[in-house]
Formats: structure tokens, sequence, C-alpha cells
């Protein structure tokens, strides 16, 4: 599995050990699963299912455990959240209030930021494919950082430069051929990887840049991967990166930050797991004393534990080697265990009694075999009607959903404290065929 999440077999983590390790949430002796002072019961009875739901707090405080773990370790470090992860403007509303920038992959996620109110200056512009159109709009919107990904694209920036009379602040994205141990399909720092520059070509082309009318080099950048489990390959990364600044400054280049990505991962099974403090330590064993500032990229880390998907079981069926539990949520709006069989508890929303009875597979009603959320996993009895909560899905979750299968995207909710409230309605089945047009020669 490359170390992404465990596998959908891979743990017998239970529902109890689940809740324990989050503290968003907890089991009301009547009113069943809480997220902070919400029975999600309740949202369910309102909004249907299947229905995303998220907490503030958690994002509060998983913000502020970042920031005071750059302070503790006296660095000078800025936030530009992954809006990747999850691009809802209430999230990006939420954590630009907190003082949040944003790390942007395209043209559309430039645009949220900037509708959510995060300001111009804090959005970082990454992706080895960004196009001409997009570089454009991103000089327009003066925003504050676009990390080059290759010479092609440095080339067609300083042309569009020198057409729309406006410079370009500029990081270069190194490659440095380390791997994350994560899953294949979401590392980017190996040098067969798409992403970045290989680290020997950086300082000529660092040069060429600072030489250039209205390039504006700033620094460097790197993102190795995502769910890194392991502090590890961030400190071999961190390394290159320092080795490549030293250098810069040695050759009297400017540099004034150094953009270190993100890639944090999260305990989806309860696994070890580094946290802030020790990021904070492997940046300030590499950069202290450097005197530049840091750029962190948290996406997953800072979203997935704020978000759970509400589900209905929808029938339980009797298989060959075990129970299939088949649930209204589908491959369609959680990805995640279908690209990656990656793992997600599961927990009842009512109160249960006993042990779990055993081993069943949790499925959606997609036409896939691979729109399997579990194998085996041992959970209470369940019977139609019931709810389940799939935990940690804050993050690659709704913004990866799709309408397969012609079923509507599910609705959104959000939670503070006792406080709830619909962020997002259930799309309506018209609004699948809405913009579709019919020839008249049909």
């Amino acid at each position: 599995m490359h170390g992404s999440s465990p596998p959908l077999t891979g743990s017998d983590v239970s529902p109890a050990e689940l809740i324990a390790a989050r503290p968003q949430l907890s089991r009301h002796a009547l009113d069943g699963l809480m997220l902070e002072g919400v029975p999600l019961a309740a949202i369910a009875a309102e909004l249907g299912t299947p229905t995303y739901v998220y907490s503030a707090e958690t994002l509060r405080s998983r913000y502020a455990a970042l920031i005071a773990a750059l302070a503790a370790a006296d660095l000078e470090g800025q936030i530009r959240y992954a809006v990747k992860a999850n691009d809802h403007l209430a999230i990006l509303r939420l954590l630009g209030g907190l003082g949040a920038g944003a790390d942007v992959v395209s043209e559309g996620e430039l645009l949220r930021a900037l509708v959510a109110g995060i300001p111009a200056e804090r959005i970082v512009f990454s992706g080895v494919g960004k196009s001409r159109d997009e570089l454009a709009h991103a000089l327009e919107a003066r925003i504050g950082q676009i990390n080059i990904e290759s010479t092609e694209e440095l080339d067609d920036l300083s042309e569009l430069v020198g057409h729309l009379g406006r410079a370009a602040r500029v990081a270069l994205r190194v490659n440095p051929d380390v791997d994350a141990g994560t899953h294949a399909k979401i590392t980017t720092g190996r040098a067969q990887d798409k992403f970045g520059i290989p680290a020997g070509l950086i300082p000529s082309l660092y040069a060429r840049a600072a030489a250039l009318p209205g390039i504006i080099p700033v620094g460097l950048a790197l993102h190795i991967g995502s769910q890194v489990l392991s502090l590890a390959p961030f400190r071999k990364s961190f390394a290159v990166l320092a080795g490549l600044a030293r250098g810069l400054r040695a050759a009297n280049l400017p540099l004034e930050r150094l953009d270190c990505g993100g890639g944090l991962g999260v305990p989806y099974a309860n696994e070890p797991a580094p946290g802030p403090n020790g990021l904070a330590g492997a940046l300030g064993r590499a950069f202290r004393g450097l005197g530049v500032e840091l750029l962190l990229e948290p996406g997953r880390w800072l979203v997935a534990p704020a978000g759970l998907l509400l589900a209905t079981v929808v029938r339980v069926k009797s298989g060959r080697e075990r129970p299939f539990v088949v649930l209204d949520a589908g491959m369609n709006d959680l990805m995640r265990p279908a690209l990656y069989d990656a793992w997600h508890g599961i927990v009842p929303v009512a109160v249960t009694d006993g042990e779990p009875i055993g081993g069943a597979d949790v499925v959606g009603p997609i036409c896939e075999s691979a729109d399997l959320f579990a194998r085996n996993r041992p959970l209470p009895r369940l019977c139609p009607g019931d709810r389940v909560a799939v935990l940690d899905t804050g993050a690659y979750g709704r913004v990866m959903a799709s309408s397969y299968n012609a079923r509507p995207l599910a609705a959104e909710a959000m939670v503070s404290g006792e406080r709830w409230a619909m962020i997002r309605p259930r799309q309506p089945f018209q609004d699948l065929w809405a913009k579709e047009r019919v020839p008249d020669w049909l």
C-alpha cells in the first residue's frame, strides 16, 4: 500500500477507539454520535443522506496547533491552505479568517479563494499544467507567488509579463528525488514524477529567472506527496532544499522564502503519525538560521479529521463469505477507497449495544465492484434504516465527488458548538440534465 493509509482490510480498530481518538466526536447516551455539540442524527433527519458534515472547531484547533508548533520552534512561518483538499467557500472563509492564505492549482481554485475573501497576496499558484490563460489571470490578480515547475513554464510566464506589463513573484519548485513512502498515486517528489524541476538544474535556472525583466524570484518550493506518515522523507527533502538555498545565497541571488509544501498525514485508523511539533522540529533542524520565511501548504491534515459522511443502511444482504452492508452513499460520494484502497473508520450513529457481531463488507449502490468502503470490517449489528458516519472525509471527499449513475451530489453541513447550518443543499435531480441540449435533428 506504500503507506498512504491502511488498506480496506488492514485494521481491527473498534468504533469506540475511533471516537475516543477524535475530540470532536462523542457518544451521548440518548442522542447517539455527536459532532461537537450537535447530534448527527438530527442533521441526517433534516437533510437526509448522504450528507457531509464538517466541524468548524476542529478546523480552528488544528490550524492553531500548527501555528503554535511553528512559534514554539522559533520559526517564521505562514500557512497557505491547499484548496484542492476541500474548496467549499465556508471552509475557505473560516481558514482565511484565521490568517491562512491559499495554495491553488487551477484558475477555478484561484477564483474560489478570492471570492472567499482570501487576499491575493496570500495566494500561491502551484501545479505542473498551468495554462497561459491561467498564468495571465494570476498576473492580473497580482497574487503573491507563482510556483514555477519547468523551464518551459518560466519562458511562458516571462513572455506574458512582457505583454501585460505586470511583475511576477516566483519560486522554483524543486523535485528532490525523495520517495515520500506514501501511495504511489499521491507521491510527487521522485525523479520519475511529473512535478518540479530536478535539483541539479535549480541554480542555473534561478540565476536566469533573476535576470529576466519582470520576473522576481523570491525563493524555492517543494512538495513530496500527500499522506506522509514518517518524518524521514521530510527531513531528507528539507536538507536538499536547505542546501540549494545556501548555494543561491552564496551566489548572491535574492532568496527570501522557502515553500515547504504539505503532505503531513492523518491517522485514519489510529496508526502512529507525526504531528505539527514533529514537522516543526524537522523544519527547524533544516532551516533555522537561514533567515528565510517559511510557507506550509497543509490540506488533508487540516480538513480530513474535520469532516464525516453520513449514510443510511439500505439493506443487509447475505454473502458467500460474510454479509454486505449496503449504504446509500457510494464511490461517487467518496472516491478514496476505490482509488487507493483507502481505509476510513465507520461508526454507527445510533447507540448500539454489545460487541461487534463479526465482519461485514460495507458497500455502496454504484454499479461497480470498486464501490467498496470496507472489507471484513467488525461492526455492531446494523439494520435497514440505521445510519453510520464514515470518518475523516473532510479532505478529498466531496471535492472529488461526481454524479455517476445519475446520483445527485450530496448535501453539506457545518457544525460549530451547538449550532449547525446547511452549507450546500442536495443537488436536485433536474440539475443533472438542466444544461444538456438535444440537437434539433434528433
